[in-house]
């Protein structure tokens, strides 16, 4: 069975950092690219960022470019982002999602983690 549990999140005054975690079993973690998504109050889904296999290849949404940093253990089987400088806006649910394929992870994921809730306010 695909399991993907998050970890982390929390309330963070602006310009602080979290890090998100997600531990994943029941598949071979380093055979798929695996990505961050989160949704708003009121909106929809939005990636954040992906990472290849290897981690060599990431991508990241606009708004998050030079402050989240998206990392994979593959000894571990786990999944992080690094948030910094959170703003107000990166207020949502995060969730890590598991791709169907690097060049299809913006829209195909397969398994998805439990999510976790991550508030920016002063």
């Amino acid at each position: 069975e695909v399991q993907l549990v998050q970890s982390g999140g929390g309330l963070v005054e602006p310009g602080g950092s979290l890090r998100l975690s997600c531990a994943a079993s029941g598949f071979t973690f380093s055979y798929y690219a695996m990505t961050w998504v989160r949704q708003a109050p009121g909106k929809g889904l939005e990636w954040v960022s992906i990472i290849s296999t290897s981690g060599i290849t990431t991508m990241y949404e606009e708004s998050v470019k030079g402050r989240f940093i998206i990392s994979r253990d593959n000894a571990k089987n786990t999944l992080y982002l690094q948030m910094n400088g959170l703003k107000p806006e990166d207020t949502a649910m995060y969730y890590c999602a598991k791709c169907n394929a690097l060049s299809s992870c913006k829209v195909e994921r397969d398994y998805w983690g439990q999510g976790t809730q991550v508030t920016v306010s002063s």
